[in-house]
């Protein structure tokens, strides 16, 4: 029976968070077949190979990239993702390089790939919905209110009735495990454990009816150890069982080698109405997300990052859902709007979601004996406190009558506290906080 947002404070918060453990345990076997002719393949051999066959279909392996001694494999595969990036990036009316390597298109807002949704075919961007009533934080520190990304330090924009893109190339696409599966987050067989590569520190609210939720989190840039592992933070959305049914939202910063072939990290967002099977991305690589901004590109690096014992630059993201339209719409940095998730997306989340969770998740992806290096956060635990460590701040959530009101239950939560832990509390300047975050690998995390 699927474990329901109702009973998560019976069973216990761990196994509420299983739900959104990413595929990573398929990537250690791999096999490959060759077409050789006019061999004789015993019946023994012909067991083996259906046997790999169909665990190859439950468990896909991931690819090698079709390297060089793929000759006969390679060239297909190419023209499919060719053909791939033809729908995904869409014709510019003007192109910037950014400084760290990416390509920015802006396209026509209409043009973008939220637009190829039957939905939504010929159909323009709406109009911004009224923001949620509520105080705005404070805080006695400077910090940077709308935080740079990397490509507008080019001092080139994209012009109104364009939206910037971040170009997808083939070696993006060849560093999946797919081209299918190419921006998606693969689907979870549901474990009754946490100890399937994925590891939190998060905190969260639940039992109650929410349309939204805001917080503001430093961003740093951890070290990730391979290209298999990713660490990140974020605001998760979150409504209908831990089944198949599972919608989420999700917006925040990752550091991710395999999706954007670096270690900077970067302002993404995600979507799924089914449990991460055949619905939503990240970002706009499929269509969903509609973008009405033209300053923001989803994807792209964001430039200062926080220094350990130095400056603190955060983040602010608000999403909420419009009351009169019943959309979601997100905000990035200082009443920035980037664009909403229309409700048709959505099953559970067309009404309003039942779980808030705010934190820090890493990939461990096993490939050796002791545990991975890879960083959370700022890399250093949540006792070391401001300037240190990374946190969260300022937590609230949107009421039923679009009010923006503090948390009244946070719950915290570490699922390998030796690794990665986090510290929970409150005052009249953050509100409701946490610190969160580590270093994985260390003497207490062998």
């Amino acid at each position: 029976m699927d474990l329901q947002f109702a009973n998560c404070e019976k069973t216990g918060p761990r196994r509420c968070l299983d739900h959104r453990r990413r595929q990573h345990e398929c990537t250690q076997n791999q096999t490959y077949l060759l077409p050789y002719k006019n061999i004789y393949i015993s019946p023994i051999i012909s067991a083996l190979v259906f046997f790999l066959f169909f665990i190859s279909s439950v468990c896909p392996v991931r690819s090698v990239n079709f390297n060089d001694t793929d000759q006969d494999f390679r060239p297909r595969k190419l023209k499919f993702i060719r053909a791939h990036l033809a729908k995904v990036n869409k014709p510019a009316v003007k192109t910037i390089q950014s400084p760290d390597g990416d390509i920015i298109d802006c396209v026509p807002s209409h043009k973008q790939p939220a637009f190829d949704h039957p939905k939504l075919k010929g159909q323009k961007p709406l109009d911004p919905p009224d923001r949620p009533k509520g105080q705005k934080s404070r805080t006695v520190f400077q910090e940077n209110q709308e935080n740079f990304q990397v490509w507008s330090m080019s001092n080139e924009f994209c012009p109104e009735g364009s939206i910037p893109i971040r170009r997808t190339r083939e070696k993006d696409v060849l560093r999946a495990s797919s081209i299918r599966q190419f921006g998606k987050k693969l689907r979870q067989v549901r474990r009754d454990t946490s100890s399937n590569g994925h590891e939190h520190a998060v905190g969260y609210v639940s039992g109650d009816e929410y349309y939204g939720a805001k917080a503001s989190l430093n961003v740093w840039a951890p070290v990730v150890a391979n290209q298999y592992e990713f660490s990140l933070s974020q605001m998760w959305v979150i409504a209908g069982s831990f089944g198949d049914d599972l919608n989420t939202i999700e917006a925040g910063w990752q550091v991710s080698p395999e999706l954007y072939g670096d270690n900077y990290p970067r302002f993404f967002t995600y979507w799924t109405s089914d449990a991460y099977q055949a619905t939503g991305c990240y970002n706009l690589l499929c269509s969903g997300f509609v973008q009405t901004n033209n300053k923001i590109a989803i994807g792209a690096a964001i430039s200062p990052t926080s220094a350990y014992n130095g400056g603190q630059f955060d983040i602010s993201l608000l999403v909420w859902k419009d009351p009169k339209h019943g959309n979601w719409w997100l905000e990035f940095g200082n009443g920035i709007l980037v664009g909403y998730w229309p409700s048709f997306l959505f099953t559970h989340l067309r009404d309003h979601a039942s779980m808030v969770q705010f934190g820090g998740e890493i990939v461990n992806s096993e490939s050796s004996s002791s545990h991975t290096s890879t960083q959370m956060g700022s890399g250093h635990f949540a006792g070391e406190g401001f300037g240190k460590a990374s946190y969260f701040r300022n937590l609230q959530i949107v009421d039923w009558d679009n009010n923006l009101v503090p948390l009244s239950n946070l719950r915290v939560l570490a699922d390998h506290p030796n690794c990665y832990d986090i510290q929970g509390g409150i005052n009249k300047v953050w509100g409701n906080y946490f610190y969160y975050g580590g270093p994985g690998k260390n003497s207490k995390c062998p």
